[in-house]
């Protein structure tokens, strides 16, 4: 009877042929691809947002989109402005649980860099490691806001209570906390209006730096020193700000000298004063030999101050911002200067801006300068978290360029992220500042809307 199994096949009959076939057709294939040259590196520039994580992406896109439209926008900006100036405990997002959870989810986990040291070490981490960024600015968001015309009512440097030192030395102790959560080369932002009635009395009668106050901004600075990071005072209403650049000055006297520059100054270019406002420092830094630093900023309180000391037009601030860049970029010292032997003094510029067409102007100057070995200033620009991120990857992208082509790389200019931590309502008065500066442009900004949907494309289909 027939066997229900087949016979066993022979070595080199049925499909081991076949198989010896392929076999060879493998090998030979693997031997000319090995032979072959390897095709030159693509020279395809990654998407400057493909750095964005999902989340932020998504959010960025959502949040863009909305305030786009003026007839979201503006309701927007007015419910911000009712919950940061509301006095009832309803509209206290640290009171009202339910408006607290609405807040974070729609505004705060994008704009905000943590309640907590465990959430701003991870935003941190994500904004430097992930992302790419060379470095963060971090502030503490609690300050506190004048009436433009009236302010405080100085009581001079006598008279205050136990508790008004306690603020003080509270101001000083959260932002050494806030210097913990940075590391070397990044910024510590210290809001100088945080030390409370010592410190905002003080300013605005343009007196000098009361003695609880400096003592503790020399702890500060001495511990951001040893750290290896820097630090900037922010801005101030006008009723305060001439009387916070001579502080600022005197701590760059203190500090920024013998080849390290550990203070910065916040110019805003929309006040008319600006441009004779950094000259003084110039000049006072060319004289006495200490390193004038800047931060550039267009302006953060709009809304909060005497209208006349504005420039008139948006074409005049850009003029200003541009002007003050250049003035620092090209090292021109100006008529203030008595001595005109005197060198153009150590200075460095951080441009803090939204505005591409400022950024691309600076930088194409600085680059020229390098080129001509001509000399020029230490060169740096940051963004707001949660905002102009196109901008912001578009200048990482530059400066990873940049930094393969030049010898000398710490000319390249580092660009940063500013972050803002605390609760979400000491971080509402700051984040409607932030809206109310940057409206114009958000309103403008159709194309960065377009460059969002463009890569959630590309991740999409590929």
């Amino acid at each position: 009877m027939a066997s229900r199994y087949p016979t066993p096949l022979k070595r080199g009959t049925g499909i081991h042929q076949p198989l010896r076939l392929l076999s060879s057709l493998q090998r030979r294939f693997i031997s000319d691809v090995a032979a072959r040259p390897s095709p030159p590196p693509s020279t395809k520039q990654p998407a400057p947002l493909s750095r964005l994580p999902l989340k932020t992406l998504l959010r960025s896109l959502v949040l863009t989109s909305l305030m786009t439209r003026s007839w979201l926008l503006r309701p927007s900006l007015a419910f911000l402005a009712f919950v940061t100036n509301s006095k009832s405990a309803l509209w206290n997002p640290d009171r009202n649980v339910l408006l607290n959870k609405i807040l974070r989810l729609m505004i705060y986990n994008h704009f905000g860099a943590g309640t907590t040291r465990q959430e701003v070490l991870k935003s941190v981490a994500e904004v430097k490691q992930q992302m790419g960024y060379h470095g963060v600015i971090l502030g503490y968001s609690k300050e506190i806001v004048l009436d433009p015309v009236e302010g405080n009512n100085p009581a001079g440097g006598e008279g205050y209570s136990p508790a008004c030192y306690e603020i003080v030395e509270q101001w000083k102790e959260g932002t050494l906390k806030t210097l913990r959560m940075i590391g070397p080369g990044d910024f510590l932002a210290v809001k100088l209006t945080g030390a409370g009635p010592i410190s905002v009395d003080a300013m605005q009668a343009h007196q000098p730096i009361p003695k609880a106050v400096d003592k503790a901004l020399d702890e500060i600075c001495i511990e951001t020193a040893k750290q290896g990071s820097r630090l900037w005072l922010d801005a101030e209403q006008q009723v305060l700000q001439n009387g916070l650049d001579d502080w600022a000055i005197e701590l760059m006297r203190r500090y920024n000298h013998d080849g390290q520059i550990l203070v910065y100054n916040t110019i805003q270019g929309y006040l008319k004063a600006s441009k004779a406002n950094v000259d003084r420092h110039i000049t006072l830094a060319a004289e006495e030999g200490f390193a004038a630093a800047i931060k550039l900023v267009r302006g953060a309180y709009i809304e909060h101050e005497v209208r006349s000391l504005i420039h008139d037009t948006k074409e005049e601030t850009d003029a200003s911002y541009d002007l003050i860049a250049d003035t620092l970029i090209s090292q021109r010292k100006p008529d203030t200067i008595n001595n005109s032997n005197l060198p153009f003094p150590s200075a460095a510029l951080f441009l803090a801006t939204h505005n591409a067409a400022s950024v691309e102007r600076a930088f194409s100057t600085h680059r020229q300068r390098l080129a001509a070995g001509l000399p020029t200033v230490p060169l740096e620009c940051g963004q707001i978290q949660g905002m102009a991120d196109e901008l912001s990857c578009d200048l990482l992208q530059q400066s990873e360029r940049d930094y393969e082509r030049v010898m000398d790389r710490s000319s390249v200019p580092r660009i940063f992220k500013c972050l803002t931590w605390g609760s979400v309502g000491e971080c509402m008065g700051y984040l409607h500042r932030r809206a109310i500066e940057n409206r114009g442009a958000v309103e403008r900004c159709q194309h960065m809307t377009d460059a969002l949907k463009k890569e959630l494309k590309r991740r999409v289909f590929g």
